[in-house]
């Protein structure tokens, strides 16, 4: 067993485990050990070796994919050597969890928006379920702004992936969507292709929302399909 993985089991929390797994039902391999603690981890092999650990051949565990995820987006390395590492690391991606908390680490996109709204497509167009929640939540967290909001759009609208995670992701993005451009997701509500499943979806993340008034809330309820 190698030093990363030891000390994974070191740090296990058995309850942790047990309750982690309930919210990742799909996900069988799950050691236990939380996320602020796998940021810390993540972030002093990030400072020491990053490569070492990202060019080590076996990542079987819930806990080393997203330390693998997280060392991509703290490492010092240039977009190039970042990118290199993501072409391994997307397809590693069998959960929500793992997608959704390393990409929030990635903050080198925002210094790179142009290079990665390209390197984004090819998962925008794939067929597997993570991939495209993948993209979809990068767009989320790094393109709903006034030079991408009608690009990102166009993808949502466009995309019809068939697994319930990628439906959800752009339920979950649209609605944050509407925070910073309500009367653009109003009016994308009223007319768009989305599937029935999707677009009650994003209405009941919306309805579900604290930054949402309630007067706009009484409206999505008449909406949904």
């Amino acid at each position: 067993m190698d030093l990363v993985r030891k000390t994974l089991f070191e740090l296990q929390d058995k309850e942790y485990q047990k309750f982690h797994s309930s919210l990742c039902q799909n996900t069988h391999n799950i050691i236990g050990v939380r996320i602020p603690i796998l940021r810390k981890m993540a972030k002093q092999i990030a400072r020491e070796n990053p490569e070492e650990f990202l060019n080590r051949k076996k990542i079987e565990f819930y806990e080393e994919k997203m330390l693998y995820g997280f060392v991509i987006g703290y490492m010092k390395e240039p977009l190039e050597k970042r990118i290199e590492y993501l072409d391994k690391f997307v397809p590693m991606i069998d959960n929500w969890a793992v997608c959704d908390c390393t990409v929030s680490t990635f903050k080198f996109v925002q210094n790179n928006l142009k290079e990665m709204w390209d390197y984004l497509q090819k998962y925008i167009s794939s067929n597997k379920e993570f991939e495209i929640r993948f993209a979809i939540i990068m767009l989320m967290y790094y393109y709903l702004e006034d030079e991408y909001i009608n690009k990102v759009l166009e993808i949502y609208n466009k995309i019809k992936p068939e697994g319930y995670y990628a439906k959800m992701a752009i339920a979950w993005a649209i609605a944050e969507a509407y925070t910073k451009y309500p009367e653009k997701i109003m009016k994308f509500l009223k007319k768009n292709n989305l599937d029935n499943f999707t677009y009650n979806k994003a209405l009941q993340k919306m309805i579900e929302s604290y930054r949402i008034e309630e007067d706009v809330k009484d409206n999505l309820r008449k909406m949904k399909k």
